[in-house]
């Protein structure tokens, strides 16, 4: 059976797509008189937009949960090793986010905003284990999506309620990769991603959303890679491959990455995998190499995917 590191890996907010990404819908009005800082106010959006954005993602994340459960009986989590304590608290995640949507969704209400509706979603999971190593990429990508939304946000008490679901994320997260026994807490700093990178992430899950609730964004162009996941390690070559063009450089993006990201030359297919870097990395294709270690959607030309370096 593949292991969980291996699953995972085949198994992820830029500031001026932020507003092209909002869902279409009946809260215009409001973004004329809702609280917005510099940066919001020059991105065209409020508060509430955000909140519309997070729960979009909190659906997602909590339908994933309920049909995974749905799917697998208790014992096939149990024959990957996980005891009954084990599975109660990895239920319990799938509880909590649904939790996320039902406060989300008395906060946006409390505006006189219609909230965003569900999607329908293809999780293209057909075992527990594969559940399990794609919770532990989605909730990767919620606490990356909370952190690049956070400057975004004006009203302090709405930056509060995001920062309280955003740690809770992340012992979401520390809780799934402990039961998948990689390391726990593999980098002292977590990563912000844009709109794009995070709407390229779940875009796959999604099949269709109701009238109103469409995210007017276009991901960007998948990128895919033949190294086994065993073989991602520091100094390593990482073989990647898309049909966008355009690519000179892997653009690998983590909390421990000074700018945000390490840029690597990419020649004839293939990356060398940065040594600063453990734990949930975010690898792009990129037109350019700047020397700020900052990746932004202008030199963006694919992904990203995740890989997991040890």
């Amino acid at each position: 059976m593949p292991s969980f590191k291996t699953l995972a890996s085949a198994a992820t907010l830029g500031l001026a797509a932020f507003a092209a990404a909002l869902p279409s819908g009946s809260y215009s009005t409001l973004r004329s008189r809702a609280l917005s800082n510099d940066l919001a106010t020059a991105a065209g959006i409020s508060d509430v937009d955000i909140l519309q954005f997070a729960l979009t993602l909190e659906f997602l994340e909590a339908e994933f949960y309920r049909t995974g459960f749905a799917k697998f009986p208790d014992s096939d989590f149990a024959a990957l090793g996980l005891t009954a304590e084990d599975l109660v608290s990895l239920k319990q995640v799938g509880a909590t986010e649904q939790t996320h949507v039902t406060t989300l969704l008395a906060a946006i209400s409390a505006q006189g905003v219609k909230p965003v509706a569900p999607c329908t979603y293809n999780f293209g999971f057909t075992t527990a284990a594969e559940m399990v190593a794609t919770a532990s990429v989605l909730e990767a990508v919620g606490i990356s999506a909370y952190l690049g939304a956070a400057p975004l946000v004006a009203a302090p008490a709405i930056l509060t309620a995001a920062g309280s679901i955003l740690t809770v994320e992340a012992r979401h997260q520390t809780l799934i990769r402990t039961l998948t026994k990689v390391a726990a807490v593999p980098n002292p700093f977590d990563t912000p991603l844009g709109t794009r990178a995070v709407f390229s992430l779940a875009a796959p899950f999604i099949t269709a959303c109701p009238d109103g609730s469409n995210l007017k964004i276009t991901p960007f162009p998948a990128m895919t890679s033949t190294t086994p996941a065993s073989a991602i390690v520091a100094d390593a070559q990482l073989a990647v491959a898309s049909t966008a063009q355009g690519a000179t450089h892997c653009a690998f993006v983590n909390g421990g990455a000074p700018g945000g990201a390490v840029f690597v030359p990419l020649t004839g297919g293939n990356c060398q995998v940065p040594q600063i870097l453990k734990g949930d990395v975010f690898v792009f294709l990129a037109s350019a190499g700047p020397a700020t270690g900052v990746l932004t959607d202008d030199i963006t030309v694919a992904g990203p995917m995740v890989v997991q370096i040890s």
